[in-house]
């Protein structure tokens, strides 16, 4: 298995490799890659500047292949205390440069608010990793890339621990932040309250919400979906890190029988 989910092949475009690959199809990538790539192309954007990203949204356009694809990234709405940035990724061969996924950012400027600054939920501490639940898809392409760390459940949901293995583009570092976008969108798969045997409940979007920037590269979700009479589902998940709390997430899901 490689260890790494990007080569880069040109300023703008990279491939995939098979690490990328989602548990509902193997021709496509899960949503992680994906964001964190995107999530790159907008700091870029932002590098040098006073603002930090308070909010990442991932929304999937279409089926991601795990073949090259092109990055484009833009300042949407400018501003020196807040800013909306735009990332794009495209099919490499697809002459009508239809975007397969998009990631936009609002970056808001900096200042001191140490003294007020507060968290709504205590720290999580990583214990003893237990099994993995017995109908856990297999583990292969991108959730074979992720170490994950179940811990006892909470009345709040499920409560994991995870860090990804590969570099997110081969030979480059990267940031935490690009770490969290690795990982954050398996807060579906961990809250999930049915059988992946006899539904299918793929998210279409993943939206973050960041009071703290994230510090290193081991991550909690403690993720807990809810099901609607209808076909849709939303999965919403407290986000931590070493130091503690540091955002929430939600994904909207498409629920259908298999």
């Amino acid at each position: 298995m490689t260890d790494f989910y990007y080569r880069r092949l040109g300023v703008n475009e990279s491939e995939p490799t098979e690490i990328t690959c989602s548990n509902w199809d193997t021709a496509i990538q899960h949503g992680s890659p994906p964001m964190a790539l995107l999530t790159r192309a907008i700091l870029e954007q932002i590098g040098g500047s006073p603002l930090r990203v308070g909010r990442l949204t991932l929304e999937i356009l279409g089926a991601m292949p795990v073949a090259p694809v092109k990055v484009r990234a833009w300042i949407d709405r400018p501003g020196r205390r807040i800013s909306l940035l735009m990332a794009d990724m495209t099919p490499a061969d697809d002459d009508a440069s239809r975007p397969v996924a998009r990631v936009s950012a609002w970056a808001l400027a900096t200042s001191d608010t140490d003294e007020v600054a507060s968290d709504r939920y205590p720290p999580l501490r990583e214990q003893q990793a237990r099994s993995l639940p017995a109908n856990w898809w297999g583990l292969t392409g991108y959730l074979g890339s992720v170490d994950f760390r179940p811990q006892a459940d909470d009345s709040s949901g499920a409560v994991f621990w995870l860090s990804a293995r590969g570099q997110l583009v081969d030979g480059e570092e990267s940031t935490p932040l690009e770490k969290l976008a690795l990982t954050v969108d398996c807060a579906n798969g961990i809250g999930a309250v049915l059988d992946s045997d006899r539904f299918s409940f793929m998210n279409t979007d993943t939206d973050v919400h960041l009071h703290r920037l994230p510090t290193g590269e081991d991550f909690a979700l403690r993720a807990r979906a809810s099901i609607g009479p209808d076909g849709i589902g939303v999965t919403t998940a407290e986000v931590f890190d070493r130091a503690g709390f540091i955002g929430t997430c939600a994904q909207t899901l498409l629920v259908q029988r298999r």
